[in-house]
């Protein structure tokens, strides 16, 4: 996962890339509530976070997503919390944020295992070219993945919901598919400029950004 920007200017601007970015964070996090504490995950913002994975060499903040429209569940939830913090229906998101904004550090610092992510993933894309993006079988090649690389790390987020769903396996690999798709948003969140403080110290900037975005989306 050695990914990078393209040279080519972004069509959007500092803020906005930085929130776009850490709206796939959220997005991730959101539906991972969402799918452990239900069963249910919702389909497009799902197939979004997972197709995320394999852009590559995004040329891009957007490219990664699709459009800012299909990031709209991760800046919805990005503006909530960071304005209010708590909020019923995401309790657990901003804690997944925060984890795998850990991650992504801890992988930035693993080459080798950089390179062997990058393998895989362009291997679970070819697979993707054949089935779908969300197709079971990809989903199970992207849980194995991170099982096998940011799983081993001693940090692992613990995520909390109803045993009888986490336990179905189905329902585990999405749930570590879309942690892997964060971890990914997360270093596009660095790339394009993104920092931890930045959700501290400027979180209602980040939340009106979010919410002019959303906006300009829904104006289409």
């Amino acid at each position: 996962m050695q990914n990078k920007l393209s040279a080519k200017l972004p069509s959007l601007n500092r803020w906005e890339n930085i929130t776009l970015a850490l709206g796939g964070v959220f997005q991730a996090a959101a539906l991972v509530e969402q799918l452990a504490k239900t069963g249910y995950v919702s389909p497009e913002p799902f197939r979004t976070s997972v197709k995320s994975l394999f852009e590559l060499n995004p040329q891009s903040t957007e490219d990664v997503f699709g459009n800012k429209y299909e990031i709209d569940l991760g800046l919805k939830t990005l503006s909530e919390l960071l304005r209010q913090h708590r909020n019923k229906d995401y309790n657990d998101s901003l804690r997944y944020v925060l984890g795998v904004i850990h991650l992504q550090s801890k992988l930035s610092k693993r080459k080798n295992m950089q390179q062997i992510i990058t393998t895989r993933i362009r291997q679970a894309a070819r697979q993707a070219e054949h089935f779908s993006e969300t197709h079971e079988n990809v989903i199970s090649n992207i849980a194995g993945l991170y099982t096998d690389t940011l799983s081993t790390f001693r940090f692992r987020i613990q995520v909390k919901g109803d045993p009888d769903y986490l336990q179905q396996t189905r329902i585990a690999n999405q749930v570590r598919a879309l942690l892997f798709a964060g971890v990914r948003a997360a270093m596009l969140w660095r790339q394009v400029g993104g920092n931890r403080w930045q959700v501290i110290l400027n979180r209602k900037r980040l939340s009106a950004v979010a919410d002019d975005l959303r906006r300009s989306t829904a104006a289409i």
